[in-house]
């Protein structure tokens, strides 16, 4: 039963004006519960000439187009929980949840599509409705509960796919809840890769039953100048995508993966690590300190943070070997979009300047190849024996004619010399002193020989005192005169055998 006073009070012009003008004052919009400006939710047929002023959000622009700006009004759809008020009315006042389908259904008008409308738009439409009914209906809707918020993070990111993402702050008619926003949604894929290019990430949003809406976030500039305009809240059906950097600047690198929003250092990465390391292989490199060398003073100390870096995965390959060029390391890195990146890597200018920046924090597929060196100068590859870079001591063998044969630890980048004196030397009355026999086993299996002549008045060289690997073996060999002697001591033995049986009968 329609209240006659009502419309009665209603059709004076001035009475009605008034008391639309209170109804716009007094209630509130449900975008306060989205932390959105307050905006008039009461809706009035177009029959009244009264158009309330919508205060607006400036939205951040995107860096192609300066005048795009992503619409930040909440649209309605299935799950939403929302009370829809007719006034004076009681009996067609209730509360509704909006099925998948996005229609309602309301007391004497029926089925009414909400799916994509703002509440203010929908009041519209239901205002719209009932004007057949009701002289001047004044409809509100407030949104009591909302839905999860659905979104898709693409790109790189550890986790691409689909996330729903929680509401904070508040529930139900809490007007305090807060909505997540970008980061959020970055921080739920497990986070930003070294690949991503943070100054070109795109929101898309489906507004209303328009067209879509995309906007370009600079999430670096976030990072730098702490503009929080760049971090957007999310609303359901939102796609973020994270794209490739088309260039890669190392300092960046670095300065971005101490973002919140990028990758868990913490968690385990596997690396293939192949080239001049004394184990290559896959291995998983995670956090934590690596007792070793320190690279500036080498004295034996743990490793800084122990980030998963490129430092990380050479110690767990067994370090460099003597040949290996670290001025020149290649880093080849798959991306989401199918594509390589390929980074340069000069560990030469971590060790002589602290470049930490050159020590890059790796993630899960990278390969890192360290080449050989062409030319290898004796101090600075003794200045690398006392790194980080280098194993702890390298195992040789050393055999034959000297005075401790057998596996010898020296230092990395020891010379054959050095490891002749750590066997004890020569054997004074045996040993060849001339020439040695150095054997190798090469990383792809083969097995060298090749004859070295020694001369412990030579510093380090390829000729007569090269640098010696991990494995190697020093074959010190007899001596003419030793081999003489052992020979006429193994044709004596039978000899002097049978002279000794003959004396012993002939005595008899």
């Amino acid at each position: 039963m329609l209240n006659t006073g009502l419309l009665k009070f209603l059709t004076q012009p001035a009475a009605g004006v008034a008391l639309l003008a209170a109804v716009n004052v007094a209630v509130p919009s449900a975008s306060l519960a989205q932390g959105q400006p307050v905006l008039p939710t009461t809706q009035i047929t177009p029959l009244t000439q009264i158009t309330p002023i919508t205060p607006t959000r400036q939205s951040p622009t995107t860096q192609t187009s300066p005048s795009v700006q992503i619409d930040t009004n909440y649209s309605l759809g299935g799950g939403d929980r929302i009370r829809v008020n007719v006034f004076e009315v009681p009996d067609y006042t209730g509360d509704y949840q909006i099925p998948p389908g996005g229609a309602i259904n309301l007391p004497l008008i029926g089925s009414v599509p909400v799916l994509g409308l703002t509440t203010e738009q929908a009041s519209d439409e239901i205002a719209r409705r009932y004007s057949r009914f009701l002289k001047r209906p004044i409809i509100s809707i407030n949104l009591l509960s909302p839905r999860p918020i659905n979104v898709f993070v693409a790109g790189e990111v550890t986790r691409p796919g689909a996330y729903t993402l929680s509401l904070s702050g508040g529930a139900g008619e809490n007007p305090g809840v807060q909505y997540p926003t970008v980061l959020a949604a970055l921080t739920t894929a497990q986070g930003t890769l070294g690949s991503a290019d943070m100054t070109q990430v795109q929101l898309r949003r489906k507004v209303g039953r328009g067209p879509e809406q995309v906007v370009t976030l600079n999430l670096e500039e976030l990072v730098q100048t702490g503009r929080l305009n760049q971090d957007i809240t999310l609303r359901d059906g939102d796609t973020i995508v994270v794209p490739t950097a088309t260039t890669f600047d190392l300092a960046r690198a670095r300065n971005l993966s101490a973002a919140n929003f990028a990758a868990s250092p913490n968690t385990p990465r596997t690396v293939a690590i192949v080239g001049e390391v004394n184990r290559p292989g896959s291995y998983l490199v995670s956090t934590g300190s690596t007792e070793g060398g320190s690279a500036a003073t080498g004295t034996s100390q743990p490793t800084g943070s122990g980030l998963p870096t490129i430092t990380r995965a050479i110690q767990l390959a067994g370090g460099i070997t003597p040949q290996a060029n670290v001025r020149s390391i290649i880093l080849r890195r798959p991306t989401r979009s199918g594509s390589e990146q390929t980074v340069d890597i000069n560990l030469w200018q971590l060790l002589e300047s602290g470049d930490v920046n050159q020590d890059l924090i790796v993630q899960d597929g990278d390969t890192i190849f360290i080449p050989t060196a062409t030319e290898i100068n004796p101090a600075e590859a003794t200045q690398l024996a006392t790194t980080t870079l280098s194993p702890g001591r390298i195992q040789v063998g050393v055999v034959g004619e000297v005075k401790r044969p057998g596996p010898v630890e020296i230092q990395p980048n020891s010379s054959l010399n050095q490891a002749l004196l750590a066997a004890g030397g020569f054997n004074d009355a045996r040993a060849s002193r001339g020439v040695v026999d150095l054997v190798r086993l090469n990383p792809n299996g083969s097995v060298t020989k090749r004859q070295v002549k020694v001369d412990f008045s030579q510093g380090i060289n390829e000729e007569t005192n090269p640098i010696l690997r991990n494995n190697d073996v020093v074959l010190v060999s007899r001596s003419g005169i030793a081999k003489t002697s052992d020979t006429l001591s193994t044709i004596s033995g039978p000899l002097g055998t049978i002279i000794n049986v003959l004396r012993f009968f002939v005595g008899f």
